[in-house]
């Protein structure tokens, strides 16, 4: 046979062909509601929560005791001026230094202050100065605590997850609502203030435990591609980091629209549903239990609101539902004081707590979202800010207001400047289209 009859398979035959590598399949989330982390922290929270209730319990309780109704007054205000003052800076120092340190920072030395009070009043009637002391420390370390603790979850979950963990933290904090205040009463009764500062002492010592065992996971590497977030050169002082975040708060086209939504909702809803309520419950003769009512329905409102969000795990359109629910919510508010019976202002109260509760859980959630991670500690104070330091602000004026002009017409204004964040948000593309991380249909 000839050499050329001879079949060269080694050469001219086709290569099998070799199938592709089956692509890895992606790493499915693990639900907040399921990772052991996540509700180490949210233990934590929700003792810290309750721990605080029991403490403005037994400080009001020992303030009473000490001085005039004036003077205990005092006492319970005095606390929320460095609060204002100083929240800014605490969410300096959580950028700065983590929010890990300051939160535990934090947490230790409410725990030591509470705990030292508790001891002294053991052996000795309190004095309004040292009441107004305590108040003036715990206010200060309330200003690090807050914006450090709003800065925690993106350190702990991933950002999927970071609507379900707004969820259970507004669940938590209804039961830190609901538990906290009796608690304290009968702490108070039973005990005295003294041992109701103890156990407020003792709650803080175990959240500061709890924040200790939950893992958190370093700041992501910052994405250079998204221009409206670009850091700025590490800052010469506090000062320049601190004008560093407002200005990016100011140039970011989410978070700006979003701190205006905030802040003239956040107006709107606290003097109504705050001493709005009990004016009116007065000027209806709806009595102490009539407006019980329609705190209870407020709870339950926002309580569904946060489950929702917490089995859920995120909404489609979150930015535009963000501000409708903001938008119906003030039509509910300004329901309250118009309908004729108890039993429909409950309900009006059970749908504003329902919107409310949902507003405000989207715009923790956004917040967290969209910030660059280094900023997120003076985003937070901002929206802290506004919330506990501004909004309360407004109830003197809400008080002259109905001594004024009644009930009616001043729920009426406070839903207008409500809904006039929501109508804001809604002006702007960037805020209405925003998303979440997982939204689906």
């Amino acid at each position: 046979m000839s050499e050329t009859a001879i079949p060269r398979t080694t050469e001219s035959a086709p290569a099998p062909a070799v199938a592709p590598a089956p692509a890895p399949l992606p790493k499915r989330e693990r639900p907040a509601h399921r990772d052991a982390n996540v509700l180490r922290w949210l233990a934590a929270y929700t003792m810290s929560m309750v721990g605080d209730s029991v403490y403005y319990t037994a400080l009001a309780w020992a303030a009473a005791r000490s001085g005039s109704p004036t003077q205990a007054g005092i006492v319970l205000a005095v606390g929320a001026v460095p609060r204002a003052v100083l929240m800014l800076g605490g969410g300096v120092l959580a950028d700065r230094w983590g929010p890990r340190r300051v939160v535990i920072g934090s947490d230790a030395a409410r725990c030591v202050v509470i705990l030292a009070i508790a001891a002294v009043l053991f052996f000795t009637a309190p004095g309004l100065w040292l009441l107004i002391a305590v108040a003036l420390v715990f206010g200060v370390v309330d200003a690090l605590f807050l914006p450090a603790v709003g800065a925690l979850p993106p350190r702990i979950t991933t950002a999927g997850q970071l609507a379900r963990v707004q969820g259970l933290r507004g669940l938590a904090a209804r039961v830190a609502n609901v538990t906290g205040g009796p608690l304290g009463g009968l702490l108070v009764a039973f005990g005295g203030s003294a041992g109701a500062f103890a156990v407020a002492g003792g709650l803080f010592a175990v959240s500061l435990v709890l924040l200790v065992s939950v893992r958190m996971a370093p700041l992501p590497a910052h994405d250079p591609t998204r221009t409206d977030s670009e850091p700025a050169p590490p800052a010469a002082s506090a000062w320049s980091e601190l004008t560093d975040g407002l200005r990016y708060i100011r140039r970011h086209r989410v978070l700006g629209p979003l701190m205006l939504v905030i802040a003239l909702s956040e107006l709107g809803f606290v003097g109504p549903l705050n001493l709005g309520l009990v004016l009116l419950a007065q000027e209806r003769g709806w009595g102490a239990g009539g407006m019980g009512w329609i705190v209870a329905a407020f709870g339950v409102g926002a309580a569904v609101a946060s489950l929702l969000l917490a089995v859920r795990g995120s909404l489609p359109r979150a930015g535009l539902v963000l501000c409708l629910s903001v938008v119906a919510g003030s039509l509910a508010v300004a329901a309250v004081a118009y309908v004729p019976t108890i039993t429909l202002a409950a309900v009006a109260g059970l749908l504003v707590g329902l919107l409310a509760g949902l507003g405000g859980g989207l715009c923790g959630a956004l917040t967290q979202t969209v910030t660059e991670p280094g900023y997120l500690g003076r985003v937070t104070s901002v929206a802290t800010l506004f919330t506990l330091g501004i909004a309360p602000l407004s109830h003197p004026v809400t008080g002259a207001a109905v001594g004024l002009w009644g009930t009616g017409p001043v729920f009426a204004v406070s839903a207008a400047v409500c809904a006039a964040g929501g109508a804001l948000g809604l002006a702007f593309a960037a805020l209405r289209r925003a998303e979440l991380p997982g939204a689906r249909a």
